[in-house]
């Protein structure tokens, strides 16, 4: 990879001693790294050590150039990546409202390049109301973060607000020089998520799934450049920022809302777990223990629309992709998934005793006519990089 520009934001924090380990991490992988520090940060780690490791100037005031006037301007077009680490809370309200009023951000307010923040502060501060809208904002306007890890905090509070190890603040900055930009001009339907089956008002049958799967697809698909419809059953998940997001509650809820979008589609990718039954009738009223036994104890169910074998036999062009979560015979139920549904390939998973469901990795087979592909264990991030490979790959 060639050399690129990496301009540090450093803020007021006691965690900017780890944003030397960061400059040398940026350095190791081949990379120019140029310092702005908030004058509040220079009272927890002394430019000079900055200076001593970038060999650069470390910017801090507006006018402390005197051979560059327009300071803020300069830094700001010499940034490939802009990234602020450790960011308060303070450096986030002012760029999510375009307050301008120190160098640093000025020049994040100036720059072109992708902005990148990893935020360090309280756990109460990060989970304060403004906190989190501002963050919600910088989301919108595609400001990429990386979250802080939870433990002991310097404060001596518990819980999350711990800047990220300078390791993989690198890694996840360093990523996204390689990020791909194959899916431009292309539309992607994926759906995620349980679907929810009412007995009655408040009983529902469903199936395990936390969407987050879905939800590492869609925000993958973004921002390797496609249109992306995420069609999603209940969650405790926020909408991807970018993204065209349906909320939907049954398998007949979720074929209806992915019947459009899947017409304009040119792939679609089938990660929702859908309840294959549904009660036969819900009831008005909740079915109450000792009166209506009779109907809690004999529920009548019927089948639920098949969504993924309903869309893929009119795909035509498009390429479909369907998931198999599996407890047992993985690879078979998959290629036998695969030969009912008219699916391109099927992602095959185990499940179940601490895998998959609600964990932040995954380990899936790539089941196609052409045989198995393993991928081995790896975040939902990357396994949905891998998924949108095994897509491109189908493209006409």
């Amino acid at each position: 990879m060639s050399q690129k520009t990496i301009v540090l934001g450093v803020t007021g924090c006691i965690a900017a001693y780890k944003s030397c380990a960061l400059v040398r991490e940026f350095q190791r992988a081949g990379h120019r790294v140029k310092v702005i520090m908030t004058e509040h940060a220079t009272h927890f780690v002394d430019p000079v050590t900055f200076r001593a490791l970038t060999h650069e100037k470390v910017a801090i005031d507006l006018f402390d150039d005197p051979a560059d006037p327009i300071h803020h301007i300069s830094l700001a077009q010499e940034a490939d990546i802009f990234l602020i680490a450790p960011c308060t809370a303070n450096m986030m309200a002012k760029v999510a409202h375009g307050i301008a009023d120190d160098l640093l951000s000025t020049a994040a307010l100036a720059t072109t390049a992708p902005l990148v923040i990893a935020p360090a502060m309280n756990v109460h501060m990060y989970e304060a109301a403004a906190t989190q809208e501002n963050m919600k904002t910088l989301r919108s306007r595609g400001v990429k973060f990386i979250e802080p890890d939870a433990g002991y905090l310097a404060c001596g509070d518990v819980g999350k607000g711990r800047l990220s190890e300078p390791t993989d603040i690198a890694n996840a900055v360093i990523a996204l020089f390689d990020e791909k930009k194959d899916l431009v001009g292309k539309k992607f339907l994926i759906t995620a998520g349980p679907t929810r089956e009412r007995i009655d008002p408040v009983r529902y049958i469903t199936n395990d799934s936390s969407g987050k799967m879905g939800f590492a697809l869609a925000e993958a698909a973004r921002d390797r450049g496609a249109e992306v419809t995420l069609v999603s059953g209940p969650v405790s998940l926020e909408n991807p920022a970018g993204v065209n997001v349906i909320k939907i509650e049954s398998a007949r809820d979720l074929l209806e809302a992915c019947k459009k979008p899947f017409e304009a589609c040119d792939a679609a990718i089938f990660a929702a777990a859908v309840a294959d039954k549904r009660p036969a009738r819900m009831a008005d009223a909740k079915l109450k223990k000792g009166q209506d036994d009779d109907l809690l104890g004999h529920i009548e169910l019927i089948d639920n629309p098949d969504v993924l074998a309903t869309l893929a036999a009119n795909k035509g062009d498009r390429v479909v992709v369907g998931f198999a979560a599996e407890t047992n015979d993985v690879l078979a139920n998959a290629r036998r998934k695969l030969e009912k549904k008219g699916a391109d390939f099927i992602v095959a998973n185990e499940v179940g005793h601490g895998k998959a469901f609600g964990t932040a990795d995954n380990e899936v087979w790539f089941v196609s006519e052409n045989g198995e592909e393993h991928e081995p264990a790896a975040s939902k991030r990357q396994i949905s990089d891998a998924i949108l490979d095994q897509i491109v790959k189908r493209f006409r």
